[in-house]
């Protein structure tokens, strides 16, 4: 029997660290919603404050975000990058998102919460 456990995997993200830096961000729906796959992955985001490196805050603040496994928190994380990448390249052309409709439509079809 294996006992559960827990891991941390660090991943550099360049992009959502470059996308976070521009001004008049919406701290509550922190990326726009481009593709359903950014919904039905990531759900909403929220930006995050700053924390210094090695600030204990940080387990506090992240706490709950992890996948069911490593693998799927990687994903995540790969589809926070792919999603912020669109952001930044399509930031002030005024992009046509999902409305709030179809956004609804994936949250019920799929039981996002």
């Amino acid at each position: 029997m294996r006992a559960a456990g827990a891991a941390l995997d660090r991943l550099a993200a360049p992009v959502i660290a470059r996308l976070s830096t521009l001004p008049d961000q919406d701290e509550d729906s922190f990326l726009p919603p481009l593709t359903p796959y950014a919904i039905l992955q990531l759900g909403r985001v929220k930006l995050q404050p700053y924390f210094r490196p090695g600030d204990p805050a940080i387990g506090q603040a992240v706490r709950g975000l992890a996948g069911r496994d490593i693998e799927a928190a990687r994903n995540a994380i790969e589809e926070l990058e792919a999603t912020a990448r669109l952001a930044l390249l399509t930031h002030g052309q005024n992009p046509r998102q999902l409305s709030e409709a179809q956004i609804a439509d994936l949250v019920t079809t799929f039981g996002i919460p």
